[in-house]
């Protein structure tokens, strides 16, 4: 009852109709946004067919004998719809490392959805992993917030918003990504030695195809951008992407602020509030100091594993 087939540019309407009747709220899967670095990466993905309906995807590329779940994106796991059973996911597991192995892969990386990005029970295939034996290679902790049962802000984050109110910064919803990215591009480098994931025309062209989806809100101070921070918006969740703040907004508390506003009185009807993750090294770094600023605004911890299995058919 299960076919595999690759996917194929042609494909991408049965592929993003899919996403809207599958069991995760992610937009990250659509291939207006997925493909937007199609040229870093050689996709190796795969739509699942049942009854001869495509009930499931898979995102993925290949690279040197490992494939991959997905290289590009935070987190690419199977995404299926209602109708895909425990025994169709251990079977399309199969017919997927079967087909693989034919292409020279020997090794499978695997990112799942993290379980806040489940509109309903949908870990079939962490079982699938232990049947064939997957180990945890990473384990990456994100900090997040059930809205409808958040914890109080901590004192020196209260601290921050009352100095912010006090030198009349404003939060306002913008479009000047420039603005920001010049920001959050000075923190990274200065910081991390590191640039953003995404270029500067890279997020506009992200933004021009989810106007919706991908919002820019920022702290102003005298008409000049002093922080900001980019959100990805899906159904259920609102989900941090950067955060930034100039020596003047961090000075007067401009992000402590801000997220007053986004928790407490923007999306007070949308059920998560995700930070992101504050780790490196597959997880075995843990970045305290930005930690402790998510934290400090309510955020618990939510892990993105990621596994690793052998193609042994």
């Amino acid at each position: 009852m299960i076919e595999i087939k690759r996917y194929k540019p042609e494909d991408k309407e049965v592929w993003n109709e899919l996403l809207t009747r599958s069991k995760i709220d992610t937009f990250l899967f659509n291939r207006n946004f997925m493909d937007y670095h199609s040229d870093r990466f050689n996709d190796h993905s795969f739509l699942i067919y049942k009854k001869g309906k495509v009930e499931a995807i898979l995102p993925g590329n290949s690279s040197d004998g490992i494939y991959y779940s997905h290289q590009g994106l935070t987190y690419g796991g199977l995404v299926s719809s209602i109708i895909m059973t425990a025994t169709d996911v251990l079977n399309t597991f199969q017919f997927v490392n079967e087909e693989i192995k034919k292409d020279g892969i020997k090794k499978v990386i695997y990112k799942p959805v993290p379980t806040i990005y489940n509109l309903m029970p949908s870990q079939e295939d962490i079982y699938a992993l232990y049947q064939l034996g997957a180990t945890k290679i990473g384990c990456n902790i994100s900090s997040t917030i059930f809205l409808n049962n958040k914890i109080p802000f901590t004192e020196s984050r209260k601290s921050g918003i009352r100095k912010a109110k006090k030198n009349n910064i404003s939060i306002e919803e913008s479009c000047d990504f420039e603005g920001f990215w010049q920001i959050l591009e000075n923190n990274l480098i200065n910081t991390y030695n590191k640039k953003p994931v995404h270029s500067l025309d890279e997020i506009r062209h992200l933004k021009n195809n989810f106007p919706e989806n991908i919002k820019l809100f920022t702290a102003v101070y005298e008409n000049c951008i002093i922080g900001g921070s980019v959100l990805f918006i899906m159904k259920n969740i609102i989900h941090v992407q950067y955060i930034s703040a100039n020596e003047l907004g961090k000075q007067k508390g401009a992000l402590d602020l801000l997220f007053d506003f986004l928790i407490n009185e923007l999306f007070t009807n949308y059920k998560i509030f995700d930070f992101g993750q504050s780790t490196e090294q597959m997880g075995r770094y843990l970045n305290n100091a930005l930690i402790f600023q998510k934290e400090g605004f309510g955020g618990r911890g939510i892990v993105y594993e990621i596994y690793e299995y052998n193609i042994n058919i």
